[in-house]
Parts: C-alpha cells; sequence; structure tokens
C-alpha cells in the first residue's frame, strides 16, 4: 500500500476521531479511484470535515452508529 495514502490515513483520524457523530476512518474507493473515508452516524456529523487531506480526497459516509458485539 502507498505510504502517503496510509500517513494521509493517520491524519485524518487524528483529525476527525473524538468529534460527535464520527465512527471512524478507513482508506476505500469512490467511483473506482482510491480516496479516504470518515464514517460518520447523521449526516449532520459530516459537516466541517475536511474534503482532502494531502492531496488526497475525503468521502463521507453516514452509516448510523456501530454497537459492539
Amino acid at each position: 500500500m502507498d505510504p502517503k495514502l496510509e500517513a494521509a490515513q493517520r491524519k485524518l483520524a487524528t483529525r476527525v476521531m473524538g468529534r460527535p457523530g464520527v465512527t471512524g476512518t478507513a482508506i476505500g474507493e469512490r467511483r473506482g479511484k482510491v480516496c479516504l473515508k470518515v464514517y460518520v452516524a447523521d449526516k449532520e456529523a459530516g459537516r466541517d470535515l475536511p474534503r482532502t487531506v494531502d492531496g488526497f480526497p475525503v468521502d463521507i459516509e453516514v452509516t448510523g452508529t456501530f454497537k459492539r458485539l
């Protein structure tokens, strides 16, 4: 995996985790191209999140809340 992509994902996680409604981050795809993902509990939680990090696009996905099993 691209070390720059992994570094960008770590940077994104540091910036957004802990914000209300943010449930996770990942490396993923959008329209067949690599991107960074931010998972949020609801649409409101996706406001004011970065749209790019170190040149990689950020895709915000509403997933609802996660529950531990």
